[in-house]
């Protein structure tokens, strides 16, 4: 069983679905690995760290040649898999619904291209989740970046000189990421409120010693999609939602957005009308920027100045921490592939349940049902 690990060529993606550490891990179930030259530099890790480990290092076409099972960050150029085995399995993230073209030229070749972005928000896939070890960093980052943007300090400060009072910054969205913020911002020592469609997220966010912001007595408030994620709310708490924020958001030095629903352009949550409301020199990072935005105006990796308030995001920000996100996403690839690994037949046999769920293409079809009819 022959693993192949590319380097990633997606602009500004600095990860890598390796590591020597995972690399260890699949030789000890017997699995020889190939790494494609300089595939980890971006991540601090040299191709001598690879080769120790275990992993032969070489060309692409060398790594590619004869692969039972290639692992990537973003899903690999169709030229780059010639020379694989016929129906070799490709795991990493697809983006199925926005690139469907990638998914047809995926079925058409042969190969069972597995989106690991579809893996089922259950108890036993948690270890497998790269979407939650991916947006537990950007939540991490993002506060760090607003920080970074922001022309003041974070914490109450008592100087001989005088008081600095501390930020203000809020929260909107309270899943992995937000989590995260919510921390990272109290960690640096701001004043942190937050809120989320999600009524179950209150005791969440007062466990982190934040002020949950939420809306009350409107029909709609549990919010709650599948797998843990927020559905669409109705035009009446839609309209109830914005005019608390506007209230709010008002006050705020720094807003972190977070919200994201599968397979549809990220939801708005801030116009230009609220951002004019706010004070010149506050920030905002749009997590979902390169998804079109919770924030109207934001520009993936650009920083966007709208009545002095600085609107930032990156298009990828797990990237801009890749030695960690890297480690984690390896960890995901080797967590998801160990548990389905079967000794005797020396491979990992996939269930209906988690096979079902993240299977995009097999036996030159498009098999996955979220597909089906888009």
């Amino acid at each position: 069983m022959k693993i192949a690990i590319l380097k990633e060529r997606a602009s500004g993606e600095t990860r890598v679905a390796a590591t020597p550490e995972t690399v260890k891990k699949f030789a000890a179930l017997g699995c020889s690995v190939a790494v494609e030259a300089g595939a980890g530099v971006a991540a601090s890790v040299d191709d001598a760290a690879y080769a120790e480990a275990g992993a032969s290092v070489g060309t692409a076409a060398a790594t590619i040649k004869d692969a039972d099972i290639v692992l990537g960050i973003q899903a690999p150029d169709m030229k780059l898999l010639m020379g694989a085995k016929p129906g070799a399995w490709v795991a990493a993230l697809f983006d199925p619904f926005t690139k469907r073209d990638v998914v047809d030229a995926y079925a058409a070749a042969g190969f069972e291209a597995l989106s690991m972005e579809f893996m089922p928000r259950i108890t036993r896939a948690q270890s497998m989740d790269v979407l939650s070890s991916q947006s537990n960093l950007a939540g991490y980052k993002a506060v760090l970046a607003a920080a970074d943007a922001y022309g003041r300090a974070f914490p109450m400060m008592m100087t001989a000189a005088g008081t600095v009072q501390a930020a203000r910054a809020f929260i909107m969205g309270v899943g992995v990421a937000g989590l995260q913020a919510i921390a990272t911002a109290r960690r640096l020592g701001a004043q942190v409120s937050a809120t989320d469609v999600r009524s179950a997220t209150k005791e969440q966010i007062q466990s982190l010693g934040a002020k949950p912001i939420f809306v009350e007595n409107v029909a709609g408030i549990e919010g709650e999609g599948s797998g843990g994620y927020a559905t669409e709310m109705s035009e009446e708490y839609q309209k109830a939602q914005a005019e608390l924020v506007s209230s709010h958001i008002a006050k705020q030095d720094i807003v972190i957005t977070t919200a994201l629903i599968p397979g549809r352009a990220a939801p708005r949550l801030i116009t230009d009308a609220q951002i004019a409301t706010m004070k010149p020199g506050s920030v905002i990072f749009d997590l979902a920027v390169a998804q079109g935005g919770n924030v109207e105006g934001s520009k993936p990796d650009e920083v966007v100045v709208k009545h002095g308030v600085k609107i930032i995001g990156y298009a990828n920000t797990p990237a801009a921490l890749p030695a960690d996100a890297s480690a984690l996403f390896a960890r995901n690839h080797y967590n998801f592939l160990s548990a389905f690994w079967d000794k005797e037949q020396g491979k990992p046999v996939l269930d209906e349940e988690i096979g079902n769920a993240i299977r995009l293409t097999q036996g030159g079809k498009v098999v996955n049902e979220r597909l089906q009819g888009a």
